[in-house]
This record gives structure tokens, C-alpha cells and sequence, in this order.
């Protein structure tokens, strides 16, 4: 009789499992940091509109080109050492070691259930704006090559060394950055690459 109880109780149990999924989809789905999120995409979608529009807002080139390269600078430093620690828990920089060289470190961290830091719609909007503008800035490029302006192709390609930085960054944290095991690059081209753009530790976190 207490088996059959017992038995009877179970069947009265139902595990919702698609309740668990929907919620678990809830929570990916919200943006804990929306004004992290703002800001990673503001500056970088701002200078492109700022570009397609110049001829139109103001006829002198140098205010245009002003204008981009710090809108871009300050998408460098705010994706480089706010929004990505925030949206999807990485982190790069450059530290001098006791021996005074350069190091340049790479660094993810994960959750107590070692997943990443942030909600799956934050790392959709991180990883889109990171991809996504580089590419328009490298078709930019070519335009401005086939069309000859020349002085356009100087901005272009300088919008492309601070768009490519922090994608080149990221995307090494990605592959090999581990919480407390942070990886110095092993690329030459990436770290002079790095080295030149950032002025070494002008932009430490």
C-alpha cells in the first residue's frame, strides 16, 4: 500500500521542462547593461553616419576627420575597458614585468558554472558591433580606393586600425584567455601591431 501511495503521488508530478527552458531563454534575453550596450555600439555607428554624411554636414575635411577619429577613440577606450569586461566578461591590456618588457595580456572570466560573463543578448550585441563595422570601414576602403580620394583612403584606413585593435583583442581573449591564467600574446605582427596602436600603456585598463 505505501509503494502504491507512493507510486500515485509520482503521477501526480509533472516536470515542466519547457518551463525551465523558457525561463533560462527569459534570462539570456535581458540586458543586464543597457547603457554598456548603448555605448558600445554609439560611438562606432555615430562616426559611420558622421562619414556618409560629411560632404552634406560641412565642406572642410580636417573638422570631418577630427571628429571621426575621436569618436572612434573613444569607441577604442570604451569597448577596450568597459563593454567588454561587462557584456561578455573579457579583458585585454599591456603590463611592463620586472624585467621592464612589454606583455600583453588576454583574459576571460567565466561564472561560478564556468559559462561566460554577461546574457546571450549582450554577446550578440558585443560580438555584432565588433565584426559588423569593421567590415562597412573595410568597404569604405575600397571605395574610396577605386574612387581615388586619397585623403578619404587616410581616414579610412586610420578608422580601420582602432576598429581592427579591439577585435584583434577580443578575439585572442576568446580563443586563449583564461580567469587567473591570463595568456601573453604569441603573434609578433598582433603585438607590434597592438604596441603602436595603443602607445603601450596609454590605454591600460
Amino acid at each position: 500500500a505505501l509503494f502504491q501511495a507512493m507510486a500515485d503521488d509520482t503521477e501526480d508530478v509533472e516536470l515542466d521542462f519547457t518551463a525551465d527552458e523558457e525561463e533560462r531563454a527569459r534570462r539570456n534575453a535581458v540586458i543586464r547593461h543597457p547603457l554598456a550596450s548603448f555605448f558600445h555600439l554609439f560611438f562606432r555607428v555615430v562616426a559611420i553616419v558622421v562619414y556618409l554624411l560629411c560632404d552634406w554636414i560641412s565642406k572642410n575635411f580636417a573638422s570631418c576627420f577630427v571628429l571621426i577619429i575621436t569618436l572612434l577613440s573613444f569607441d577604442f577606450w570604451s569597448v577596450k575597458n568597459v563593454t567588454g569586461r561587462l557584456l561578455v566578461g573579457l579583458r585585454w591590456w599591456n603590463q611592463i614585468d620586472e624585467d621592464g618588457k612589454s606583455l600583453w595580456v588576454f583574459e576571460a572570466k567565466k561564472n561560478s558554472q564556468g559559462r561566460s560573463i554577461g546574457t546571450e543578448a549582450e554577446a550578440r550585441i558585443f560580438w555584432l558591433g565588433l565584426i559588423v563595422c569593421p567590415l562597412i570601414w573595410t568597404f569604405f576602403f575600397f571605395t574610396s580606393l577605386f574612387s581615388l580620394k586619397i585623403k578619404w583612403l587616410a581616414l579610412v584606413v586610420a578608422s580601420i586600425s582602432l576598429q581592427v585593435a579591439n577585435l584583434y583583442g577580443y578575439l585572442r581573449c576568446k580563443a586563449g584567455g583564461q580567469e587567473g591564467q591570463p595568456a601573453d600574446t604569441h603573434s609578433f605582427m598582433g603585438q607590434h601591431f597592438l604596441q603602436n596602436l595603443t602607445g603601450l600603456d596609454s590605454f591600460k585598463s
